[in-house]
């Protein structure tokens, strides 16, 4: 494969890399080179269809040795294609994958497109272009793009999310998980705790034979199909409800919550997102809160993302007390008198009972309605009224308002707003009745949706209690200095906590939770509970471009799922992708989904067992979350029609071994931004395939790594507006100061993640014409390490390619391109150095530390450079630890050395452990304490003799001035310490 350029000589420059590049690119293609063998099936060694007769191809034993599975997060097919920053997580696996193989590891890797979504369809929203072909085009693209890296893809297991067959695994999964319902008594295979997904018939003849019992009491067999399927909407883990949901008009969608933001924004194009009551496809992730938080310990991820998991969760240990409920006047007579009913509260501060002077329920809260009285009671201050004439007038205006708020909005605000229902509840601590509220800063999604509010305490209710002249009772001891006119939220002992029946003053918070816990659970209103942060995932969109659900209705409105021969249910065709009610504007505007436009492809006659009907199809689709959930299992066994995976090897590629006890991919390099979405999600779909039996792993991914953000220089204009940083024109005055130019205007210059919001990309495509592929991923690899923000410099790239090339000249004379590689063997000190450099490259490769493997084959480079040649024996091991990083040009030097078959599976160099040891220490002598001397001695220096050497220094000698020596410490090679007589 090697080059010979006629017009250029051999000087390795753009156009010669270039030449190289692709010349061993179409060789490891047509050989196979990274063709990562399947135990078994269609990718097995021994079906493969890789060209055996190559020497380039991988080794015929490949097959046998220890599997090593890597993955990058899945790029977006971008029209805009990569830009520098993208490939720099993809260089890393690269590299660490490139490194393995010559450890010895049959080593899979892959890139695949996640290709259905929300920018493909927005892009036909806006020109009336079919997402496919948008989608089709960009990946070719970015194909090409990566291509041109040189990495070491397995390219036979590339797939893209829309294709077919993915489709059709990705729907029969949805399946799987809506006819699974998650049995708290069940156990997963090899888990030591209980709660595992089971099928759905296992719960139906649980209800069938009496066991369990069902809602009304009535026998399982007298409940109509409807009726039984509504049964099981309240089990399974894929189910229909109509509940508050994220609705976010700019984008025609709703959202799950992970999707919003902090401050109530799309993620995605940063649209207000407001509360709407849908009717919405769910998946049933809380049940498997508690295993997505304590399976975390098995896992070797980095800790801030996984704080960030267990704070999504959110799990609360604390107490759901039952207030009871007071009748109204309407309702009783005798005011003081106790209806049966209560309302339910979540709290984590069961001991703060005493305190508190109000409820408030979310203006969602189903019970409003029941709790609004027909008329104000006598004495109802104006201020709780809202200006309504009635309680019903005023919380309906009330929600109203509260649904066109986003719930950033209604945390965040200091202005606590609020209607008083009209009811009242019972403290049973303190026998007083307190008001009932309906307030927008209390929300549906965490606990009950109603607290007990304790103003002393808390500093939202504080908010609202000095709003609507509500009063505060402390229960906790603040300290003197405490300011008497805010909550005291610290730890204390308890006070003004006691009536007749219990008395926790003067203990602390944790034992008076306890103790008033176990009172009111004595009679029948409280009880010890655990609530979660985490609700239920929203898994409908509105949008056209995503996988339509393997789900029809019948006539009563009933979830059917079809049969796997059905499958894949294919996107229809429709004049229209855009959703009829987009309306950015328009907070009260509705979703209606453009697969509803084609009523063939909507209404549709099938037999599912009892003759053929009409059936209606779900007309919203899966959110591209989907395709990502699962497709590490695609990975590992891409063309199998009869099973998402076959067992054996998803067994091989990710099941459990003693360095991952959970299983899963063994590297999963991306960006921390998904550090709760995605993984989330993935983390679940994968734990239902586990429970289910599919799969041997119960986690998708064992290690997990966030490469860095590379940054680059951004300018704006006097608007703030982003320039082309590309046209920026950079300037230096007489005085020596330097400013920015765009157009003839200055502008200003700042730092920012690459990327085209700040109009501040670079692409590969520049850096390929330049210097050539190798040079890029050498200077991305060395710019710092993987997991850190890296500034980038186009004009510093050339350090990269000066390394390069004088790697190069060490093996070819550019002016003939003959080999100058020596006989013979290097001299002492170069072999010193060279396996010095071995061992600190192997270290930092099994530690991703690439740049400081870099920088020591320069160290390397540098000295046989100096030295005026090499020899054979130290080249060769350049070479190979050249390769992860440049492994064409490596590819190249190692056929110019005689070598036949790729270097892609030669063994890594070992050091000599000879080689190692240092020539001399440096011994530190000390007295007093302080430093008087220091020795150069060898490294296995005697006690005795390293003492009889310092005794004699001349500096110790002069620093002792004749006194004599009480004491000697040592400690052989590195340090002396004397203690001279007083």
């Amino acid at each position: 494969m090697s080059t010979n350029p006629e017009d250029t000589g051999f000087r390795y420059d753009a156009e010669l890399a270039e030449k190289i590049e692709t010349s061993w690119q179409r060789t490891w293609e047509q050989a196979g080179t990274y063709h990562a063998p399947n135990p078994t099936g269609d990718l097995s060694q021994d079906l493969a269809a890789s060209a055996a007769e190559s020497s380039y191809g991988p080794p015929d034993n490949l097959g046998e040795r220890e599997s090593l599975y890597i993955m990058d997060m899945f790029p977006y097919p971008s029209g805009a294609g990569l830009h520098v920053g993208h490939p720099l997580g993809y260089l890393g696996t690269d590299v660490f994958g490139r490194y393995q193989r010559m450890r010895g590891r049959n080593v899979m890797h892959a890139l695949s497109y996640d290709a259905f979504g929300l920018p493909a369809d927005l892009y036909a929203v806006q020109t009336g272009q079919h997402p496919r072909i948008t989608t089709d085009a960009n990946i070719t693209n970015m194909t090409a793009q990566l291509r041109r890296l040189g990495l070491a893809h397995d390219a036979r297991r590339s797939f893209a999310t829309t294709d077919d067959d993915f489709v059709k695994w990705t729907q029969w999964i949805f399946l799987q998980i809506f006819n699974s319902w998650y049995d708290p008594d069940a156990q997963a295979p090899g888990e030591d705790t209980a709660g595992a997904a089971r099928p759905i018939s296992t719960l139906i003849e649980q209800f069938a034979s009496g066991q369990r019992p069902t809602p009304d009491g009535r026998d399982w067999a007298q409940l109509s199909t409807a009726e039984q399927e509504d049964v099981l909407q309240g089990y399974r883990l894929a189910y229909v409800s109509e509940s508050p949901v994220n609705w976010a008009p700019g984008l025609g969608t709703v959202l799950a919550n992970e999707e919003v933001t902090a401050e109530g924004l799309s993620e995605r194009g940063n649209f207000p997102v407001y509360t709407r009551t849908l009717r919405q496809w769910n998946m049933r992730i809380t049940a498997y809160a508690d295993r997505l938080i304590d399976d975390l310990d098995g896992l070797d991820w980095p800790s801030a993302i996984r704080a960030m998991q267990v704070n999504w969760i959110g799990r609360s240990k604390g107490a759901l007390l039952r207030l009871p409920l007071m009748p109204t006047a309407a309702t009783a007579a005798d005011a003081d008198s106790t209806t049966e009913e209560s309302i339910e509260v979540f709290t984590t501060r069961p001991d703060t009972l005493f305190g508190a002077t109000y409820l408030v329920l979310s203006p969602e809260h189903p019970a409003v309605a029941d709790l609004t009285a027909d008329a104000w009671p006598d004495g109802t201050p104006e201020r709780w009224r809202g200006g309504a004439d009635t309680p019903t007038e005023a919380i309906a205006a009330y929600q109203r308002a509260a649904a066109a708020k986003t719930d950033a909005d209604r945390q965040q605000s200091r202005e606590k707003t609020g209607i008083f229902t009209g009811s009242s509840a019972l403290n049973p601590a303190t026998g007083e009745q307190i008001p009932i509220f309906v307030a927008d800063y209390v929300l549906m999604g965490y606990g009950t949706g109603a607290i007990m509010a304790v103003p002393a305490e808390d500093a939202r209710d504080w908010e609202f209690a000095k709003e609507f002249g509500l009063p505060y009772v402390r229960t906790v001891q603040p300290p003197e200095d405490h300011d008497e006119d805010s909550p005291y939220t610290g730890e204390g002992v308890m006070i003004n906590s006691a009536n007749e029946s219990i008395d926790v003053n003067g203990l602390p918070i944790a034992e008076a939770k306890a103790a008033v816990t176990a009172w009111l659970a004595g009679l029948g209103l409280a009880e010890e509970t655990t609530q979660y942060r985490l609700r239920d995932w929203l898994f409908s969109r509105q949008r056209y471009w995503g996988e339509p659900f393997p789900i029809v209705y019948d006539e009563h409105g009933t979830p059917i799922a079809l049969p796997d021969e059905q499958l894949p249910v294919q996107l229809p065709e429709v004049d229209d992708f855009a959703p009829r009610t987009y309306a950015p504007d328009d907070a009260d505007s509705q979703p209606e989904p453009a697969l509803s436009r084609n009523r063939d492809w909507v209404e549709v006659e099938l037999d599912l067992g009892d003759g053929p009907r009409t059936y209606y199809r779900e007309t919203n689709t899966m959110p591209n979350w989907a395709g990502s959930s699962w497709y590490q299992l695609r990975y590992a066994d891409p063309h199998n029609s009869d099973a998402v995976v076959d067992p054996v090897n998803e067994e091989y590629w990710l099941g459990p071994r003693a360095s991952k006890p959970r299983g899963g991919a063994d590297l999963y390099v991306g960006g921390q931004e998904h550090a709760v979405l995605h993984l989330l999600y993935a983390r679940f779909w994968h734990k239902v395939l586990f429970d289910l039996g599919y799969i041997s792993s119960s986690e998708p991914f064992h290690r997990l790594v966030n490469q860095g953000y590379i940054q680059a220089y951004a300018y704006t204009d006097a608007r703030g507006v982003y320039v082309p940083a590309a046209d920026v024109e950079e300037r230096t005055d007489e005085a020596g100061e330097t400013t920015f130019w765009y157009a003839g205007e200055q502008v200003n210059r700042e730092y920012g993640k690459i990327g085209k919001s700040l109009k501040n990309s670079v692409m590969p495509d520049e850096m390929y014409d330049a210097y050539g592929a190798d040079t890029f991923r050498v200077y991305e690899m060395s710019m710092g390490p993987i997991e850190q923000d890296r500034p980038w410099e186009t004009r510093a790239v050339v350090g990269a390619q000066r390394f390069l090339q004088r790697v190069w000249r060490l093996f070819v004379d550019e002016a003939t391109g003959e080999s100058v590689v020596a006989a013979g063997t290097a001299d002492p000190e170069t072999l010193k150095v060279a396996h010095q450099v071995i061992a600190g490259v192997r270290d930092d490769m099994d530690h991703l530390r690439f740049n400081t493997a870099i920088s020591k084959l320069i160290v390397l480079t540098n000295h046989l450079t100096k030295q005026g040649g090499a020899t054979v024996d130290v080249l060769e091991p350049l070479a190979i630890m050249l390769s992860p990083f440049a492994p064409h040009l490596a590819e190249e030097l190692w056929q110019r050395l005689g070598h036949e078959s790729s270097i892609t599976y030669v063994d890594f160099p070992e050091a000599d452990p000879a080689y190692l040891v240092a020539d001399t220490v440096t011994a530190v002598v000390q007295i007093k304490g302080k430093v008087r001397a220091r020795l150069d001695v060898a490294p296995d220096i005697t006690a005795d003799d390293l003492e009889a050497l310092a005794l004699a220094s001349p500096n110790v000698q002069r620093t002792l001035d004749g006194a004599g020596v009480r004491k000697v410490i040592v400690k052989a090679p590195k340090l002396v310490n004397i203690v001279p007589d007083a």
